[in-house]
């Protein structure tokens, strides 16, 4: 790029030693500040690589100029590539600027903070010292003076600075709140709360700063001040939601665990308290409770205070689908999100997860009326229109999921092989549904040439193949490498103990699907379990595994047979 090419320049230009240094003419002096002011007008435009090329030619004009050297170095210093011998050399040239013109506000700031930054706090410091003196008057100057102190670890000097800008502005907060901090990293507890009370006695009655002396107090474990300056704050704002905030914690370290439920209910109740504050509180209180398996209603009662608080927030909404989420309760997360989602319509990922809630809870018509919502907001999304195949398949509508994964081949990138190898994959399982298993093989190959390690294809088309006991031991090869990528995979081990049966090495099947078994949540590999356990000559546990998979799925012929009978593999 032309960036890289004149940054490198850049560099080449700022270590370089001219053998004889040749004096400039005025005339050259003109030139380089006319292209130097060329190259500032090009970097308002954002023209970057016009301003480094005319930077650099200025530069390579008049080296003198000095103004010229520090925009070359703040450019060295702000290359994306940069190293450390390049940021010395930007230095370096932001030097030459300072030293001339040691009094210029915005150059010697940027020169300060780039030291601070690189590790070399004397000359930052040197540089702010130098700009203090010029600019005595200057609020923000003298602050970055003392910050710079404090970062450099001179604590006291830094609070010495303090006191002078106190002494000329009066004293405030920050300048009180940043003190403290300088005691407390000295761990000076004595300075830093002698300051507090000095801060303290200027408003007695202010809330805020009792609760600040509390904290303090905390920091330092002395328990009973900083409850007599939080019982203090609390008498003074009852409704401040912090202090609520404040005194649960405090419940909460001292093992109180009645009074930290009261707290956080006082927090979440008060009027002050932000929505954002109350959100991040009971996030933090949710998580907890989960922690401890907590299957109270106490969870559910804070929401709905906060709902009658704040009805019309989106936030409190998300935040309760997604509690219900974490409980598998997807009936519950569909309804509070489609709260959200009438307050904020255009929540494009609300509608994304919309669809997914739907997909969970088996209501795939209103999955599909999600999606067709969130394309509105995201009609480039492919996996929103593999979310509405997908509910087409689970509602068996074939033809319609075949139309919406070629609609899906004609918009990915043809770069994307592995994208198309799984749209591809999903038809050939449509295909094996519809009892087309010429079409179905024919996409898997299709598939498995595109994306040889696609492991869906491989363990999907490994059990179409035991299925109809072809090419078992291609298909034992597939189900092993697809076991490589996923081996936790209850599926397909599955598939792999499914392959060994149809190749009637039954022992090694029982150990498979034995694996696969205790890793299915689902329960619905036990129709397989037991036809492995049948043919291992283990009949009973055999008609006691079927008897199980009828339960989860009472409609199945098949199993009635087998667990009535008990006859079907000797007809």
């Amino acid at each position: 790029m032309i960036m890289t090419t004149v940054l490198l320049a850049l560099t080449a230009m700022a270590g370089k030693k001219e053998p004889v240094k040749k004096a400039v003419s005025l005339a050259d002096k003109r030139k380089a500040e006319y292209i130097f002011v060329q190259a500032q007008n090009e970097k308002l435009k954002n023209n970057f690589d016009s301003f480094y090329e005319l930077l650099a030619y200025a530069h390579e004009i008049d080296p003198e100029n000095t103004a010229i050297s520090f925009y070359m170095g703040m450019s060295l210093l702000r290359m994306s590539n940069t190293t450390k011998e390049r940021c010395e050399q930007g230095l370096a040239l932001m030097k030459e600027h300072f030293e001339a013109r040691p009094g210029d506000l915005y150059e010697t700031t940027f020169y300060s903070d780039a030291n601070m930054q690189l590790g070399h706090p004397d000359e930052a410091l040197r540089a702010l010292k130098e700009l203090n003196e010029r600019n005595p008057n200057r609020l923000e100057l003298q602050v970055r003076l003392a910050e710079a102190y404090s970062h450099s670890g001179d604590y006291q000097q830094s609070n010495i600075t303090y006191d002078s800008i106190a002494a000329i502005f009066g004293d405030a907060i920050q300048i009180t709140s940043s003190k403290i901090e300088n005691y407390m990293a000295m761990n000076d507890s004595v300075g830093a709360i002698k300051e507090m009370r000095n801060l303290l006695a200027t408003a007695p009655q202010n809330d805020s700063y009792n609760l600040a002396m509390s904290g303090l107090f905390q920091h330092y474990n002395m328990t009973d001040s900083a409850l007599y300056y939080l019982d203090r704050a609390q008498e003074l704002a009852p409704d401040n939601g912090i202090i609520y905030l404040t005194r649960a914690e405090y419940c909460n370290q001292a093992g109180d665990s009645a009074g930290y439920e009261q707290q956080i209910y006082n927090a979440l109740t008060a009027e002050q308290l932000d929505v954002d504050t109350k959100l991040g509180v009971l996030l933090t209180y949710i998580r907890d409770r989960m922690a401890e398996q907590d299957t109270t209603q106490r969870i559910d009662n804070l929401f709905t205070i906060l709902i009658q608080q704040h009805p019309h927030e989106a936030k409190i909404h998300q935040l309760y689908s997604e509690y219900f989420f974490s409980k598998k309760d997807y009936k519950g997360a569909i309804e509070q999100l489609g709260y959200s989602l009438d307050v904020n319509p255009t929540d494009a990922d609300g509608w994304r997860n919309m669809v997914i809630l739907n997909m969970l809870d088996d209501n795939y018509p209103a999955a599909i009326k999600a999606s067709e919502k969130a394309l509105e907001y995201n009609p480039d999304n492919l996996d929103l229109y593999g979310y509405v195949a997908g509910c087409y398949h689970q509602m068996k509508e074939y033809a319609k999921a075949i139309l919406i994964y070629d609609k899906i081949l004609e918009l990915t990138d043809s770069a994307d092989l592995e994208r198309q190898s799984v749209i591809i994959t999903g038809k050939g399982d449509i295909y094996s549904e519809m009892g087309d298993d010429d079409k179905s093989i024919e996409c898997y190959e299709q598939a498995l040439e595109i994306d040889p390690v696609n492991s869906s294809a491989l363990n999907n088309y490994a059990y179409l193949l035991a299925q109809r006991g072809q090419d078992l031991d291609r298909a034992e090869s597939m189900a092993a490498l697809a076991l490589k990528d996923l081996p936790d995979n209850a599926n397909y081990i599955d598939t792999y103990a499914w392959v060994f049966f149809a190749k009637k090495d039954y022992a090694k099947a029982l150990t498979y699907i034995k694996k696969a078994v205790e890793n299915d949540e689902d329960n619905h590999l036990l129709e397989h379990y037991g036809d492995i356990l049948w043919f291992n000559d283990q009949k009973e546990e055999a008609v006691e595994q079927w008897t199980k998979a009828l339960e989860e799925d009472p409609d199945n012929e098949l199993l009635q047979r087998k667990v009535k009978d008990k006859t079907y593999y000797e007809e």
